[in-house]
C-alpha cells in the first residue's frame, strides 16, 4: 500500500510544478514481481490547474520482451483512495478493473465499506479505455472531464542501487551526478486517471494511497 498526502485547491498553486510520489519495487516478498505487486504511486496537478492526475505503476522490472507479452490481471483490482477529512479512512475511491483488453474505472464514489475488502461498484460513473499495446501510442479516453490510460510504459522511477549500496556500506557519504539508473531499459503496467478537483474535495488537504486487491 502507497500513501501520501497531497494539498488541493488554492494552496496548489503555491506548490505548482511539484509532483508526489510514493515507490516501492519488488521488495514484499508475498507479491514480489507478481501482477499485485505496487511499483510507484503518484499524484500530482494536472496540465489543467482544476484538475488531480492519479497513476500507479504494477509488475515492475519488466524487459521489453517481458512487456510485450505482459497483461493486468483480471484478478486484480487496483484502488485509488481519498481521504479528504482528515481522519486517514478513505472517504472516497476510483477503482480500476481489467477486462478483456479494456480497463474499467469505476468512481469516483463514496464506498459503501472501508479497510482491506471492497466491492466493485458497477452503478458507479465509469470511464473505460482500451489498454494500449507495448509500442503503441498511447491511447487516452476522455469521459467528460475525466481522462483515462492504462498500458505498458517505461519505469519513471530512477534509483541508483550500487551507489546507494555503497553509502549504506560507508563507502560513499552521497550519490553521484550523474548517477548510473538501475531501472534503465524497464518497464511497469500503469493505470492513469484525470479527474476535476471538485470531485475529491475542491480544496484543502487529502490523504491519497492505493492499494491491490485481489478477487475473492
Amino acid at each position: 500500500m502507497k500513501n501520501l498526502k497531497l494539498v488541493l485547491g488554492v494552496s496548489i498553486f503555491a506548490i505548482a510544478g511539484y509532483f508526489f510520489l510514493s515507490a516501492d519495487h519488488i521488495d514484499a516478498p508475498a507479491v514480489s514481481g507478481g501482477t499485485s505487486d505496487i511499483t510507484d504511486f503518484y499524484a500530482f496537478q494536472g496540465e489543467d490547474t482544476d484538475n488531480l492526475v492519479f497513476a500507479a505503476n504494477v509488475q515492475g522490472l519488466l524487459s521489453p520482451s517481458a512487456s510485450a507479452s505482459a497483461a493486468f490481471d483480471e484478478n486484480v483490482m487496483i484502488e485509488f483512495n481519498i481521504d479528504n477529512t482528515g481522519d486517514n479512512v478513505e472517504d472516497l475511491v476510483i477503482q480500476a478493473v481489467p477486462r478483456d483488453g479494456k480497463m474499467y474505472f469505476f468512481g469516483p464514489f463514496a464506498p459503501s465499506a472501508t479497510g482491506l475488502n471492497s466491492m466493485i461498484n458497477t452503478s458507479a460513473d465509469v470511464t473505460v479505455v482500451d489498454i494500449t499495446s507495448y509500442g503503441s501510442n498511447a491511447i487516452i479516453e476522455t469521459n467528460g472531464n475525466i481522462k483515462a490510460f492504462a498500458g505498458p510504459r517505461d519505469d519513471p522511477f530512477f534509483m541508483d542501487f550500487a551507489q546507494y549500496g555503497e553509502i549504506i556500506a560507508g563507502n560513499a557519504s552521497g550519490f553521484n551526478d550523474p548517477g548510473t539508473d538501475t531501472f534503465a531499459g524497464t518497464n511497469v503496467m500503469s493505470v492513469v486517471i484525470e479527474v476535476p478537483k471538485s470531485s475529491i474535495g475542491g480544496t484543502g488537504t487529502i490523504n491519497t494511497w492505493v492499494e491491490t486487491k485481489t478477487k475473492q
